[in-house]
C-alpha cells in the first residue's frame, strides 16, 4: 500500500529517470541553459563579457592558437558558472534554504572557484592582448 501511494505522487510530479530518446535528453539540456540564463545574472555577465575577447581577437586578427586560448578561457568561466549555480541550488535543496556554516562554506568555495577562474581568463586575456594594445597604441602617438 505505501509503495503505491509513493508510485502515485512520484506520477504527478514526474518520474526522474532516463530519457526516452537522445532528442528529450538535448530538449532538458537546452532547458537547463534556458533556466541559468534566465535566473542568473552572473550567467549573462560572464557571457557579456565574453564578447570582448571575441571581438578583440577578432580586431587584432588572433592566430588561431590564441582563438583556442581565448574560446576555452571563456568556456570555462562558464562552464565553472554552471557548476557554481548546480553547488547552490542542491546546498539550497538538501537546507530547504536553512541558514548552516557548512552550507555557506560551500557556496563561498564554489564561488571563490569562479572568481577564481574568471582571474586566470583575465590573466590570459592580458597575456595575449596587452602586447598587442600596446603596439596599436605606440603606432598611434
Amino acid at each position: 500500500m505505501l509503495m503505491d501511494s509513493k508510485e502515485t505522487s512520484r506520477e504527478k510530479m514526474g518520474k526522474i529517470g532516463k530519457n526516452p530518446s537522445f532528442f528529450a535528453s538535448v530538449k532538458h539540456a537546452l532547458d537547463g541553459i534556458g533556466i541559468i540564463l534566465r535566473e542568473e545574472k552572473n550567467m549573462r555577465s560572464h557571457a557579456l563579457f565574453g564578447l570582448i575577447p571575441l571581438l578583440s581577437a577578432w580586431f587584432f586578427g588572433a592566430s588561431p592558437m590564441e582563438w583556442i586560448v581565448i574560446i576555452f578561457c571563456i568556456f570555462l568561466v562558464i562552464i565553472m558558472e554552471f557548476l557554481n549555480t548546480i553547488f547552490e541550488n542542491v546546498v539550497d535543496l538538501v537546507t530547504d534554504y536553512e541558514y548552516h556554516p557548512l552550507a555557506k562554506k560551500a557556496k563561498d568555495i564554489a564561488a571563490g572557484a569562479v572568481l577564481v577562474t574568471a582571474f586566470f581568463a583575465i590573466l590570459i586575456a592580458a597575456i595575449i592582448f596587452l602586447p598587442k594594445f600596446l603596439e596599436l597604441y605606440y603606432k598611434l602617438i
